[in-house]
């Protein structure tokens, strides 16, 4: 803990626009008026949902489930950005810049993830309605929201505490808005080609995989769409 506290600063100081202060003022003003409504917006669908017992489907269930993870991934960083952007004070503590770094990812890698099982939810719907209540039912819904939160949180802890680890040689300057894995890395000391290779390659996989899922899921059912046009069209 000692050679832990001796290699990080105690707080470090976010540049975000230090070269181009004007805009720090427009910025400030489009989050903060965007931001309360990405909130209000996101509670509406969830009360909705819950509420109204003729939404309690699958989709209506994941579309929950991101509107939650919407909400926690933009108060993750946005009500700071908006404390920096509107005040004087441009530094973040090394423990608020440690949870910021793990809600951030966690939010982030969960909502990829989800997207996929999302898509996956339309293309069982339109693809196999038949058998589409006995697929997705409540058991099996709640047991893929859990595996997105559960890999989210092992992405996100893996590679942030792999980054909290890195010595920063006395270094308290980002050059950025937020604490960001991949800022965090560039301001490290010593041998970093390995952690920056990891890097690359888990959000390769984060981002690429859902990707290809969720464009697979769609051109099935594209496909799908089409046969149907064309058996209505032979008619």
């Amino acid at each position: 803990m000692e050679r832990i506290n001796k290699s990080h600063p105690e707080e470090f100081i976010l540049l975000g626009f230090a070269d181009h202060p004007w805009l720090e003022l427009p910025l400030f003003i489009i989050l903060l008026l965007t931001y309360p409504m990405a909130m209000v917006g996101n509670i509406a669908i969830i009360l909705v949902s819950t509420l109204d017992s003729r939404l309690h489907s699958p989709m209506y269930f994941f579309l929950t489930n991101l509107s939650f993870l919407d909400m926690c991934y933009t108060t993750s960083i946005v009500p700071q950005m908006l404390f920096h952007l509107g005040g004087s004070e441009k530094t973040i503590s090394y423990l608020g810049c440690a949870i910021q770094l793990y809600f951030f990812h966690i939010m982030g890698g969960t909502e990829c993830l989800l997207l996929a099982i999302m898509s996956f939810d339309r293309y069982v719907a339109i693809c196999k309605p038949l058998h589409y209540t006995l697929i997705m039912n409540r058991c099996t819904c709640i047991l893929l929201v859990a595996t997105v939160w559960l890999g989210g949180m092992t992405y996100a802890v893996s590679e942030a505490t792999v980054t909290l680890h890195l010595p920063l040689c006395g270094h308290n300057t980002l050059d950025h808005l937020i604490c960001e894995i991949p800022v965090l890395i560039k301001a490290a000391c010593g041998e970093k080609g390995s952690n920056e290779l990891t890097l690359s390659v888990v959000c390769i996989f984060m981002l690429a995989v859902p990707l290809c899922f969720i464009l697979a899921s769609y051109a099935s059912i594209g496909h799908a769409v089409f046969k149907i046009k064309s058996s209505e069209g032979r008619k």
